[in-house]
Formats: C-alpha cells, structure tokens, sequence
C-alpha cells in the first residue's frame, strides 16, 4: 500500500497541492461518485500517464439526483475505494473524499446554465435539471482543484459534451479528455450501477449492447426511423429490460437526427431500466 494522501477539505487539497506540485508540472483530475470499477481506474491511469500529479475526487453530489431513493441507494464505500485506488500502486495520486459541506457551503442551490440546447436532449428530457446539477458541482469542483486536464468516461457522452461546454462558457483553459467506454466481458458498460443487478439480470442486460452494435451495422444502410422501430421492438416484451428511450443523435448539437447529413458524427444513446436500476450506455456510429 503506498501512502496515499487523502484530503477531505479543499484547504488541507490546496496544502497538499501546493506542497507536491512543481511550477512545471501538469495536474491532472479525475472526478467520480465512488463505487470505483475498472472503468475508472482506466481514467485515472490514463490521467497518470499525461500528468504529473492527479487529484481523484470522491464526491456523491446530491444536486444531480432527481429522484431521492436513487441518491439513497448510490452504492458508497470510501474505504474501498481508496483501497482500489491504492492499488494502481501511483505515488502521484492525491484523493479529494469531501463532504457536502465543503464543497457546497451550504447552499445547495443549483445554478442554472446554458449549454446551448445540449442540456435539453436525451437524459435532459428524462431528468429534468439534472445537467444544472452536474455542471453546478463540476464547477465547483474545478475551481477547488484547479487542474490542467480534466477526464471523464463516454458512457456519460452527454455530460461530456455539456462539461466541455461548460468549460468554454467560463473560460476556463482547462482541457477535457473524453475516455472510451470500459466494458465488462459480456459487452455491458461498466457503472457502478451494475453492482445493484442480480446475476441473472446482468447476465441479460449485455442484450444492450448487443443492439446498440446491431444499430451501428444497420446505420450505413437503414434509415434512422426504421432503426428505431427496429430498436423499440427489440426491448418490446422484454422481460427484464424496459426501454426509456433510444436516440440517434448528431454529435456536436445532440439533437435527434432524421437524416444522415455528410460531414457530421452521429452516436446512438440508451438508457434502459432493469427493476429500479438505470442503465445508460451509446456506440459511436461513423
């Protein structure tokens, strides 16, 4: 076990920081939830490898739950995963584990952004004022730590856009990395969700992927409202999978796509339930 430093206020990270860091140097940051799985620890490598010191923070945020039986039952064990991050074996990594408090002051207000549109497709439509939660603690957060480079997964496609975004409209010089989507054998996204899902319907829910892959064959060849017809009857009279919605969207703006236009990116989005677990996951298509 390296001595990790583990911070739980944004002074003892500032001493820390300031401390540890080389006027030269590059801070890398790698913001999380906790429940950390392999597709985490593949962001925080990476963040390793183009840095010089990394701050993992580990923050359950409670301004981006819609719903508050979800925020109760959000898997959390900080012991652990320091323990998984210990095990990267990296002495460059400082942990940021903070509490409500110090990172809200007690306002936990949300601040509203504008994000262009971006923050009104997909999950936006789903969970409204989610994205004003999520970009009210990212930036919060980047104005604690401060870092060179930001990274978050692909499975949040959406978020990363909007935090891009977010970065732009406060003119902040920070570079956002997105990471691919780590996968668990079966083909399912890693999330720390998972864990909720008993075996059988884990097993099952690697059928998400599997169609999202379909999609991506299909997109050359079939037009997009086939596709989703074909999408929609696939989830039918699933037993375990209920569809909440599936996109093809246009990358840049995020807006559903009729047509395939030359020139631009297109991905398609899930996000499905199992029980009461929310699963979400997209697939580049050309």
């Amino acid at each position: 076990m390296s001595s990790m430093k583990v911070c739980t206020t944004n002074q003892a990270l500032s001493s820390s920081l300031e401390s540890l860091k080389a006027s030269d140097s590059s801070l890398g940051f790698v913001p999380t939830m906790g429940a950390l799985h392999q597709g985490h620890v593949s962001l925080i490598q990476k963040a390793i490898a183009e840095n010089s010191l990394v701050v993992v923070s580990i923050f359950v945020n409670p301004t981006q739950f819609d719903n508050k039986s979800d925020l109760e039952t959000y898997p959390q064990n900080l012991n652990k995963d320091i323990e998984t991050i210990s095990a990267i074996g990296s002495d460059k990594i400082v942990v940021y584990a903070p509490s409500t408090q110090d990172v809200y002051k007690g306002d936990l207000s949300k601040e509203n952004f504008d994000f262009g549109g971006l923050e009104h497709q997909m999950e936006g439509k789903h969970r409204p004022g989610h994205f004003d939660g999520v970009a009210t603690v990212v930036y919060k957060l980047l104005q604690i730590v401060r870092p060179d480079m930001a990274y978050f997964g692909e499975k949040d496609f959406q978020q990363l856009q909007i935090v891009k975004k977010l970065v732009s409209v406060i003119g902040a010089s920070i570079n956002i990395i997105g990471c691919p989507i780590a996968r668990e054998p079966s083909g399912l996204a890693m999330s720390s969700r998972n864990k909720r899902l008993y075996n059988n319907e884990r097993k099952h829910a690697s059928k998400i992927y599997q169609i999202l892959k379909s999609v991506e064959q299909k997109f050359e060849t079939v037009p997009i409202s086939d596709i989703r017809k074909w999408v929609q009857a696939q989830f039918e009279n699933d037993p375990y999978i209920n569809l909440e919605y599936f996109e093809i969207s246009e990358v840049s703006t995020l807006e559903s796509a009729v047509t395939i236009a030359p020139n631009k990116k297109y991905r398609a989005f899930v996000a499905v339930f199992i029980r009461d677990v929310r699963l979400i996951d997209n697939i580049a298509l050309n």
